[in-house]
């Protein structure tokens, strides 16, 4: 039985597609999920570890207006970071996170365990919110593999 990534992969290398990763809250995890894969040399571009909201507005272009307006743990946050991904390594399709792993960081507003994830194409822009209940590991996996079937998703009807 094939993981998710490799399903990623596989719909990836069949329609000749690229992706970067812009990562927050799953520090890399995303990126290191796809890479995990014999031969992702192929579609797997790059990716950006964002924890700083100075990396977000320096690297991946994040509008310091949506920092201060909506937060790093946002849907238009995470939808900026996607596409400044996409932008910043000429990728078909990149995807992002951004959150609150936990165990400490959460608000009445922003609890822990609130991540959005987001994926932005060519021709699409598409955001996930997600609320989940484990500790930091287990919100961390959680978001990757959230983000890992936004991507199959979106792949399986292209």
């Amino acid at each position: 039985m094939s993981t998710l990534e490799e399903i990623v992969g596989r719909l990836l290398t069949e329609q000749g597609l690229t992706i970067a990763v812009a990562e927050s809250c799953t520090g890399g995890l995303i990126a290191h999920q796809l890479t995990n894969v014999p031969g992702s040399s192929a579609y797997f571009i790059g990716g950006v570890v964002a924890y700083s909201n100075e990396v977000k507005e320096r690297v991946l272009g994040v509008s310091s207006e949506i920092l201060s307006l909506y937060g790093a743990v946002s849907k238009e946050c995470a939808r900026e970071m996607a596409r400044g991904a996409r932008c910043l390594f000429g990728a078909d399709v990149a995807i992002s996170s951004t959150g609150i792993a936990g165990p400490t960081g959460g608000t009445p507003e922003k609890p822990v365990g609130l991540v959005y994830v987001a994926l932005a194409t060519p021709d699409l822009e598409r955001c996930e919110r997600h609320l989940w209940q484990g500790d930091r590991l287990e919100n961390k996996l959680q978001t990757s593999e959230a983000a890992l079937e936004m991507l199959r998703r979106y792949l399986e009807v292209k």
